[in-house]
């Protein structure tokens, strides 16, 4: 049932996001990384360190990491360097690089997980045969910001997608590079997933002196 705007009830109601927070997630600082793989480390959650890793070193959006599968990582029996993938939202592919912590990581989860090249990387628990959900994949973002002391609502699956985007970004200024990265089509895109402002163009400006 419709409520008209004039009718007192209608600013009496509470707002569906009140309290909650709303917007961009925020990205994961270096320390918070390294907080997290102390944590994962310690209590030997090796599929959780490869997956956090992963997910920072590719970018990707949570539907497409959780569906990579071991051919996509692994080439000859080694770990690759470089791997791409095809976009579930925009069916165009992205290259990502797989640096030394992920590497490791990936290693040891795999020495553990088994499996040939056509399984899930990371399979579910409920089917082995398929892969980890991307809603269970958000529940363990969330435990894992939580339990180094940052509030998880203003932290998602997102945070992991931004945070090696953002520090790039921030090193170099350069858009169009942390747009290839990110697989955006369009660099406004990029623009306001990264929430470039005019404070942010005018530090890298001044970074420049003639």
């Amino acid at each position: 049932m419709g409520h008209s705007d004039l009718d007192p009830a209608v600013h009496e109601r509470r707002p569906w996001n009140a309290g909650q927070h709303v917007g961009p997630k925020r990205p994961l600082k270096p320390r918070d990384i390294w907080a997290i793989r102390f944590y994962l480390d310690e209590h030997k959650r090796l599929r959780d360190r490869a997956l956090f890793d992963l997910a920072i070193d590719s970018k990707l959006r949570g539907c497409d990491l959780v569906k990579l599968r071991i051919s996509d990582v692994v080439s000859g029996g080694q770990i690759r360097n470089r791997a791409t993938v095809i976009q579930q939202k925009t069916g165009r592919p992205v290259q990502f690089e797989i640096m030394t912590e992920a590497g490791r990581s990936l290693e040891s989860w795999l020495q553990r997980r088994g499996g040939t090249i056509l399984d899930f990387l990371f399979p579910s628990r409920i089917d082995y045969r398929g892969h980890l959900s991307t809603r269970q994949y958000a529940r363990l973002v969330d435990e894992w910001v939580t339990t180094i002391g940052i509030d998880c609502r203003e932290y998602g699956t997102h945070s992991m997608r931004r945070t090696k985007a953002s520090l790039i970004y921030k090193a170099t200024g350069n858009l169009r590079a942390v747009q290839i990265l990110l697989g955006h089509t369009n660099i406004e895109n990029t623009v306001k997933y990264l929430g470039v402002d005019v404070d942010d163009a005018l530090t890298l400006s001044e970074r420049t002196d003639i």
